[in-house]
């Protein structure tokens, strides 16, 4: 995990909701925060992830119920 992503769900006391995910969405959330090229793009699908572990129930702005 890059360590902007592991700051961030630290900052936003996210951990425990991330760690609480199935490892495919774990691999998922990283591989394509960290396949966006500009920072632009990377910090606007942090922001994505991060808000989707807050408020539960979404994954990848999809209905998840886990």
């Amino acid at each position: 995990m890059p360590d902007f992503v592991s700051e961030a769900l630290e900052a936003r006391g996210l951990r425990a909701q991330y760690e609480a995910r199935p490892p495919y969405q774990r691999n998922d959330y990283l591989m394509w925060i960290n396949k966006a090229q500009r920072e632009e793009t990377k910090r606007k699908r942090l922001d994505q992830m991060l808000d989707e572990l807050a408020g539960g129930g979404v994954y990848m702005r999809m209905k998840w119920n886990g």
